[in-house]
């Protein structure tokens, strides 16, 4: 039979500077074999299937999909998702705020004219990352250790750990070595010079590529940075230099709540046979 189908932009305004999304509405009746192929041969970072609830007060269910497996939550699948689910007519329970049921529970997104932000999940783990790790992820970026004035986990669900650096020009410099890097998945993170339209720089890395904006990770980063009081409670971050993209991530904390939001833009739409 044939589904409708999305591919949107996620983090951006503009079409091809984000990170791009395929969704598929109305999945019942796929199962793991059939989404998993999908997400291969889109190839794409994520590959997300709405289907209908199953938990009290959820509006829809997600599940997202890598080439190389199933993930938990995602920040920008959340997102595109969550876009896709309104476009096709999906009225929310509540005015103003979608609740999506995925791996990790109900994760909230709210409506902010145009744009999109999902309410950041507890940390599923935090603390400083382990020394062995530290020293291999220096080696694969070529950096100093004293170059890295902080670390931490910042896992909500793919599996993430951060570093922060003295600046967004040193971040954007790095040159990861994937033979030694291999498939972790971590963050690195530095603050921007003055002046300029974003606090802090980002990338992500992970399963040997690098993620072009990373909703996951920027929640989990401003959760750690806000908390350890090295960030400001709203800010924007700047992703995705070394792949020509010009992702933009907007993070506020309101109360204990962090929101993470962006822009999401339409590329694509029609059916496809699945």
């Amino acid at each position: 039979m044939s589904r409708r189908f999305h591919q949107v932009d996620v983090f951006s305004a503009v079409p091809l500077r984000g990170n791009p999304l395929a969704v598929v509405h109305a999945a019942e009746g796929l199962d793991d074999t059939q989404m998993a192929a999908l997400a291969r041969w889109t190839n794409l970072s994520e590959t997300s299937f709405l289907l209908p609830p199953t938990e009290p007060g959820a509006d829809y269910r997600v599940r997202i999909w890598t080439p190389f497996g199933e993930l938990p939550f995602a920040g920008h699948p959340t997102l595109g998702s969550c876009w896709a689910w309104l476009a096709a007519g999906g009225v929310p329970q509540s005015a103003g705020v979608v609740v999506q049921q995925c791996g990790v529970g109900l994760v909230r997104v709210r409506q902010d004219g145009q744009r999109l932000a999902f309410a950041a999940p507890p940390l599923r783990r935090n603390g400083p990352v382990e020394p062995e790790l530290l020293v291999r992820v220096c080696s694969g970026l070529g950096l100093q250790p004293d170059e890295v004035l902080a670390h931490a986990w910042v896992d909500n669900g793919p599996g993430w750990f951060a570093l922060l650096l003295g600046s967004g020009e040193r971040v954007r410099a790095l040159q990861p070595d994937w033979a030694v890097l291999g498939r972790m998945k971590f963050g690195i993170v530095g603050p921007q010079a003055p002046g300029g339209d974003t606090a802090f720089e980002v990338r992500g890395l992970f399963d040997g590529i690098e993620d072009p904006v990373t909703g996951s990770l920027n929640a989990g980063l401003a959760q750690w940075l806000i908390g350890s009081g090295r960030a400001p409670h709203s800010y924007v971050a700047a992703q995705g230099h070394a792949l020509q993209r010009a992702g933009r991530v907007f993070v506020q904390r309101d109360g204990d709540t962090v929101w993470v939001g962006g822009d999401v833009t339409p590329v694509v739409e029609g059916m496809i046979a699945l």
